[in-house]
């Protein structure tokens, strides 16, 4: 069973920073694709970014140049660096992994960490 689990999480003033933590764990043999997703109240969730296992990454317009995601293999965990945060960030943020845990990889999700950024 794969558990997904973030960390990180809280509340700051605009131009404040975090930085989210996402750890896979339990029995499998390769993690693809990471991603970072955020859903906002009485919105729909969206994809923040994304990293492949190889370090190509990709971000959603409004978070570009503010946040940085990055991985470390080694460790099974994906992270999301947040800078100059805005009111609008506000949400939880969510992380999902492709894992091999047999022949084929599925997709695993994270139980989400709240992120309040005041003005």
């Amino acid at each position: 069973q794969v558990q997904l689990v973030e960390s990180g999480g809280g509340s700051v003033q605009a131009g404040g920073s975090l930085r989210l933590s996402c750890a896979a764990s339990g029995r499998f043999f390769a993690i693809n694709d990471m991603n970072w997703y955020r859903q906002a109240p009485g919105k729909q969730r969206e994809l923040v970014a994304g990293i492949t296992r190889g370090d190509s990454t990709n971000y959603a317009d409004s978070v570009k140049g503010r946040f940085t995601i990055s991985r470390d293999n080694a460790k099974n965990t994906v992270y999301l660096q947040l800078n100059d945060l805005k009111p609008e960030d506000t949400a939880v943020y969510y992380c999902d992994a492709a894992v091999r845990t047999d022949t084929y990889f599925s997709w695993h999700w994270g139980q989400g960490t709240q992120v309040t950024v005041s003005s």
